[in-house]
């Protein structure tokens, strides 16, 4: 798993280690067989080396963490690779076909983070961890992948701990400091998720008031 990034804080001596953090994902992510599937759809139809991330691990985490049986409905499954040799939109497409082809009823979204950079005027992303780390939240900045041998395998360039906390934290990385407010009220994780918690004071003024009232976090 790729190594929490240095704009992390430490993690307080009696918390569990990351060892501990990514078998804890692992074991969870291995009990749902429709994960499962559709991480072997990611292998066998998506880019070479993709992950399966963002909202889709993050929201099956959550509903489990809740003790929900259902998932919460995804707006879409975002599938992420690297591969600066060819940076046109227009190759994603291909990935994306083959995806709904091989399970309709996801909205697959396949994006090669080589290009992303240019959305925030950022250098060139050196690979995926290294894009994701720029991702609004902490949290979401985790994916999961199948190796051809049946790994599972996961990336998380802040760590597991907040994820698996449920604790809501900007990236240390994100330039754009209203951004993760804007998000929060906009998608109504606290409301939807009533055990998740902003992960401290100052970050719960970046969210409006209605939205961060009895969710301010330990």
């Amino acid at each position: 798993m790729t190594k929490p990034s240095s704009g992390r804080s430490a993690e307080l001596r009696n918390s569990p280690s990351e060892a501990d953090l990514l078998r804890r994902l692992l074991d969870l992510a291995a009990a749902e067989p429709e994960l499962m599937a559709d991480l072997g759809h990611v292998r066998e139809h998506g880019p070479p080396g993709a992950w399966l991330a963002a909202g889709y691990i993050r929201n099956l985490v959550w509903d489990r963490l809740h003790g929900r049986a259902e998932r919460t409905p995804l707006d879409d499954a975002d599938v992420v690779y690297h591969d600066p040799r060819c940076t046109d939109e227009a190759a994603e497409k291909p990935w994306e076909q083959a995806l709904a082809g091989a399970r309709p009823g996801l909205r697959w979204s396949v994006k090669n983070q080589a290009r992303m950079h240019h959305k925030n005027g950022d250098e060139p992303f050196r690979g995926v961890a290294d894009a994701m780390s720029r991702w609004p939240e902490t949290a979401t900045a985790v994916g999961l992948r199948l190796t051809q041998d049946g790994r599972l395998e996961a990336i998380a360039p802040h760590g597991l701990s907040d994820l698996l906390a449920m604790r809501l934290r900007p990236s240390p990385l994100q330039r754009d400091e209203s951004l993760f407010g804007r998000r929060v009220a906009a998608k109504g994780w606290l409301e939807r998720w009533p055990l998740v918690r902003l992960a401290d004071e100052r970050i719960a003024d970046s969210v409006p008031k209605e939205k961060a009232l009895h969710r301010k976090g330990e």
